[in-house]
């Protein structure tokens, strides 16, 4: 155990210690690694669960023992660790959410907070993290293995915007979920000649405002990746629909590119139709995980548990070319990732 305090002139020298205790694991020994531990982190996404059921498992019948972190990067530093058996794990495959918790944790954003982290994982034992999330998570990873902890990434959030890989851990589950609600409110707004402007998640992404639209049959989608004219694109294509004699309109936004509520005041008043605004928000993160998540979460947290056993550390496990694969941490978090001009230029074809 390390015994040195934290202050910001220690840093340095606390660093070089856990580093140096974590360069004992011999790269040609597969027995070095004891002990791993497994962490939830960011915004919570259907398949979470079933991912850390594939480390744990895993993990166990490669001969690891496997700890949990309760809360996050909030709860590590603050040294909420505990070991994790198969039966504690049982039954969750289906579940939503995560049972080790998730939260936002200011102090883990700092060097301080790095460090202590760390120092957590050295107070317990642990050789090797595994952090699922998404890139701000993936960050929080990273800065661990800069100061010598070795991490693996697997990616879990259901915006599907980690740009290092093709798919993300509850992308389907979200997007079946907003598309059997928008169903609903298709089936209310065709009883009146109304239109209903859904809200979904997608700060920065518009991944699943796209597919979602495109699934709905929605008049409009709206995302951050692109700039719209309003009245070109939204109005005249809602009087178009209403003149071939449609009564009811469908317009999806992602969060990033406007407020439904918002969006619907406009259309009401440039059009006269009456527009309900509808906020999916959280109900997206929840629910059972779907086939697809339960399936790519299974084979994330099987890859994981390969690269530790084959003593390779500070990986993201990603989806490429339609296969789980790894890849160095700090190259993918040098990705980039957008919505392609082709897929925007197909959906404008079906509006």
């Amino acid at each position: 155990m390390l015994d040195i305090r934290y202050d910001e002139n220690n840093l340095p020298e606390l660093a070089n210690l856990i580093a140096k205790n974590y360069d004992q694991i011999d790269e040609n020994d597969k027995t070095g690694v004891k002990r791993i531990a497994v962490l939830t982190s960011g915004g919570d996404a259907p398949g979470m669960n079933a991912t850390i059921r594939a480390v744990v498992r895993a993990g166990i019948n490669a001969g690891f023992d496997v700890f949990g972190v309760t809360r996050g990067f909030h709860g590590l530093w603050k040294g909420e660790i505990s070991q994790i058996s198969t039966r504690d794990v049982s039954e969750t495959l289906q579940r939503g959410g995560t049972f080790l918790m998730t939260a936002r944790s200011k102090t883990f954003s700092t060097p301080v907070g790095v460090v202590k982290g760390a120092r957590m994982l050295d107070i317990y034992g642990i050789d090797v993290l595994v952090v699922i999330g998404g890139d701000g998570s993936f960050k929080g990873a990273r800065d661990l293995a800069r100061i010598g902890v070795p991490v693996i990434g697997i990616p879990g959030t259901i915006d599907n915007d980690v740009a290092s890989t093709e798919y993300t851990i509850g992308f389907d589950t979200a997007m079946n979920t907003a598309m059997e609600a928008i169903d609903k409110l298709r089936d209310t707004a065709s009883s009146h000649e109304r239109c209903s402007v859904i809200e979904v998640m997608g700060r920065r992404a518009g991944y699943i405002a796209l597919n979602v639209g495109i699934a709905t049959g929605a008049e409009c989608i709206l995302i951050p990746e692109i700039s719209t004219d309003f009245d070109k694109i939204v109005v005249r294509g809602i009087l178009d629909s209403r003149n071939k004699g449609k009564r009811h309109y469908i317009v999806i936004v992602a969060e990033g590119a406007g407020t439904a509520t918002d969006i619907a005041k406009r259309i009401e008043d440039a059009t006269g139709i009456e527009a309900r605004p509808t906020i999916l928000g959280h109900l997206q993160r929840g629910g059972s995980p779907s086939l697809r998540d339960r399936t790519t979460a299974s084979l994330m947290g099987v890859r994981a548990i390969d690269c530790i056993l084959e003593n390779r550390f500070n990986r993201l496990i990603v989806q490429r070319d339609d296969k789980i694969t790894d890849l160095d941490i700090e190259e993918g978090l040098k990705m980039t990732k957008s919505i392609s001009a082709e897929e925007i230029a197909q959906t404008k074809r079906l509006s």
